[in-house]
């Protein structure tokens, strides 16, 4: 049985054809577990609205976040 990493995820959107009012460029996103989603090619992000919704995957690159600076993206999304 595999455990779930609890590590929140980071992306970077790279592409906002579609959706300029609700994601930035080259802004970092907290990306939240939805494996439904994931098989779809989508990614569950909270975006600029401050809610998570589902966006193509291809727009984001995933990035590695240093644990320490983990509390400070997820303050920031929230305060979207």
């Amino acid at each position: 049985m595999e455990v779930e990493n609890r590590q929140p995820r980071f992306a970077i959107c790279i592409n906002n054809t579609g959706y300029v009012d609700d994601l930035k460029v080259r802004t970092v996103y907290p990306v939240l577990p939805d494996e439904s989603a994931a098989r779809s090619d989508y990614l569950r992000v909270i975006d600029e609205t401050g809610e998570d919704y589902l966006y193509p995957a291809t727009y984001f690159i995933f990035v590695e976040v240093p644990p320490e600076s983990t509390e400070t993206l997820m303050l920031a999304a929230s305060n979207s």
